[in-house]
């Protein structure tokens, strides 16, 4: 994997999950990343699950890149607008934004009740609300700001979390809908930025053993799943490509951008790429 210790990331939503993967990705690539979540104390995320922004933080700098924490609520915009004036006042500059905070997983379980797969019209309105503020609008807002300063440096990546449920139904509709969002977003927004060159571009993992997902292990065939970390390294190996203009807007599966720069999961498993026709 290519060093890429003169870069400055910020990854999104990276208390746990493949926002945590991510930063851990670019962490083994020496970049500088600061990591944004609202968990701050072990144990008090929404759904209990392990990590805080601090932890990730630390595993960045252990990995030989340097985290740094900053408490960030992504849905209130002040917060996000603080994260940025300190990154402008750190670092001058921001080389990579990937957007993987989201929300809506949150209570998939109510009252013993396995709510996820409910048809639409079952679906708590809370859950599209909260995939299209603390999702879709969460990544337009920091792509926002990262794009004021990408633009006058004149280069730069945007990578936004995205999934097969925006080509296809997977979990429920509002999930489909805002991951949908978020290509379009993607489309609309490297063809905007690619004249400043910068690229943006949205990223498929597989199956991912998040802590979320491990819950359910006993449940899952995990034999083509991808560690958290795998998908940090796509954006690695992304950020690395002097070309990576020439992807700007399209849609990239990780299993597939590992294939093609010729790197393994951190297991020394090459996961196989899923397609709309595989995935479930």
């Amino acid at each position: 994997m290519r060093h890429l210790g003169n870069k400055v990331a910020l990854v999104t939503g990276a208390s746990r999950g493949v926002g945590r993967g991510v930063a851990l990705g670019l962490g083994e690539a020496g970049v500088t990343v600061y990591v944004t979540g609202r968990t701050v104390e072990e144990g008090l995320s929404a759904d209990g699950l392990p990590g805080t922004v601090h932890a990730t933080a630390a595993e960045v700098t252990a990995l030989g890149g340097k985290g740094i924490g900053l408490p960030c609520d992504q849905c209130k915009d002040e917060e996000t607008e603080a994260v940025f004036r300190r990154i402008a006042s750190d670092a001058g500059r921001i080389d990579i934004l990937v957007n993987s905070a989201w929300g809506g997983y949150e209570r998939m379980v109510e009252d013993c009740e396995f709510t996820w797969t409910k048809p639409f019209w079952e679906q708590p309105l809370r859950r599209w609300d909260a995939m299209f503020s603390a999702g879709v609008r969460a990544c337009y807002v920091a792509s926002a700001a990262a794009a004021e300063m990408m633009v006058r440096q004149k280069n730069g990546l945007i990578v936004n979390i995205s999934s097969w449920a925006s080509q296809k139904h997977i979990g429920n509709v509002a999930y489909g809908a805002a991951k949908a969002a978020t290509d379009k977003m993607t489309r609309d927004m490297a063809q905007e930025l690619r004249p400043f060159g910068v690229a943006v571009v949205s990223l498929y993992p597989g199956l991912v053993r998040t802590e979320s997902v491990m819950r359910f292990a006993e449940f899952l065939d995990l034999s083509n799943s991808e560690s958290p970390q795998f998908i940090g390294r796509a954006v690695a190996a992304l950020a690395g490509d002097p070309e990576i203009l020439r992807r700007t807007g399209k849609i990239l599966v990780a299993a597939e951008v590992a294939a093609e720069y010729g790197y393994t999961d951190i297991d020394g498993k090459q996961p196989r790429p899923l397609t709309l026709e595989t995935v479930q």
